[in-house]
């Protein structure tokens, strides 16, 4: 008997950037681990439900492993109706083959799996499979949400600051938490692209939003900073559009966005694909051999990773190699202005950058900016 499709009566409240996430995860593969006891608020379930509709209809391929035992019928049969689909039993201490087998035998003609695994061994078992699988993202859900520290929550961490918590005896608090980051430094070391650690109401946010709403664990925190091509732009755009929102970006005509993203650089974590995480332009301005960073912007999940320092120090090489004599850029945020300072801008007037900048600028924008400039050495090695 053929296994029913996901519902389509299903909605998702959406997201600005949420189109540009579910390009990203287009023909992706996710495992959602997570416990049915966890389950006992409707909307955790509806949330769950509408997420794996909209991954689904997206092309992605979806395993959900969900630790069960007798009293979790109610939750269960909840989300079996919420979601349209036939949940498979698993035999507690199953070979992996056989796991395998299940799994595939359904994904081979249909976009997601359910499998019920006996407690209390759920979450290792979604742990061995992601990784048997190698699947692009692992999402546990758990009504602890993300790691916390100092009071606030942690929206991403490295595999090298994951190590450093686990070497510490107090590691993420009390002791329960020690075998979920275990397992989550196990997956990522086994090959898992990255591991989303959320609350199970909150896996819409944490999956299409930038600043997420648990926390990111990834193996490594390697940035790529590389000019944009043409099949960036359009996530390019979206990003200064949000910085506009924010109000961390000036508002720019269409034609001026354009300029940018025709100079524009952009930030990527990981060796390979992976989102956008910070963009920033390069604009020449020949006559003075000078170059001006604008649109500098991070997204909010990894500011304090270093890519802002790491999308300036770029911008000098480029403009060294460039033959320029310096470069300078402009801004009314407090944070901008220390990142230039750390990268050995110093603060300059009006004047002392091209003439060219001030044409048609805003005169009250003009008296609340601060322009930082610095000037460039040829080394030795570029004679």
């Amino acid at each position: 008997m053929p296994l029913p499709e996901m519902s389509q009566t299903v909605t998702t409240a959406t997201f600005p950037e949420q189109e540009f996430y579910l390009k990203e995860f287009r023909g992706k593969s996710f495992l959602f681990s997570l416990r049915a006891r966890d389950l006992r608020d409707a909307a955790a379930v509806e949330t769950l439900a509408e997420v794996c509709h909209q991954l689904t209809r997206n092309e992605a391929r979806l395993i959900v492993l969900i630790e069960t035992d007798d009293s979790d019928q109610r939750w269960l049969e909840r989300l079996r109706t919420a979601m349209a689909v036939r949940f498979v039993s698993l035999p507690a201490g199953a070979e992996d083959r056989l796991i395998l087998e299940h799994v595939w035998t359904v994904l081979r003609t249909r976009p997601i799996f359910v499998g019920l695994w006996p407690a209390p061994q759920g979450r290792i078992a979604g742990q061995r499979l992601a990784v048997r699988l190698k699947v692009h993202k692992l999402v546990i859900l758990d009504p602890d949400g993300g790691l916390s520290a100092g009071g606030g929550r942690v929206s991403f961490m490295n595999g090298s600051v994951l190590n450093e918590l686990l070497r510490r005896p107090q590691a993420a608090g009390p002791d329960v938490h020690r075998p979920l980051l275990d397992s989550i430094r196990a997956a990522l070391e086994g090959g898992v692209g990255s591991v989303s650690l959320c609350r199970p109401a909150d896996i819409a946010r944490e999956l299409f939003t930038y600043e997420g709403r648990g926390t990111l664990l990834t193996l490594t925190d390697y940035c790529r900073v590389e000019p944009l091509g043409l099949d960036d732009f359009y996530e390019a755009e979206r990003l200064i559009q949000r910085g506009e929102l924010e109000g961390y970006l000036k508002p720019r005509s269409q034609q001026e966005t354009v300029q940018l993203l025709l100079h524009g650089y952009g930030a990527r974590l990981g060796a390979v694909g992976g989102e956008l995480a910070g963009f920033c332009a390069l604009l020449p301005y020949p006559g003075e051999q000078a170059g001006e960073i604008v649109g500098l912007y991070t997204i909010t999940r990894f500011q304090g990773e270093g890519i802002g320092g790491r999308l300036v120090g770029t911008m000098i090489e480029r403009a060294r190699t460039a033959g320029l004599g310096y470069v300078f850029a402009c801004t009314s945020q407090a944070g901008a202005s220390r990142l230039f300072e750390r990268c050995g801008f110093r603060r300059v007037t009006a004047e002392q950058v091209p003439a060219d900048k001030w044409q048609h600028y805003e005169p009250a924008r003009k008296k609340i900016i601060q322009v930082y400039r610095t000037d460039l050495t040829v080394r030795q090695a570029d004679l």
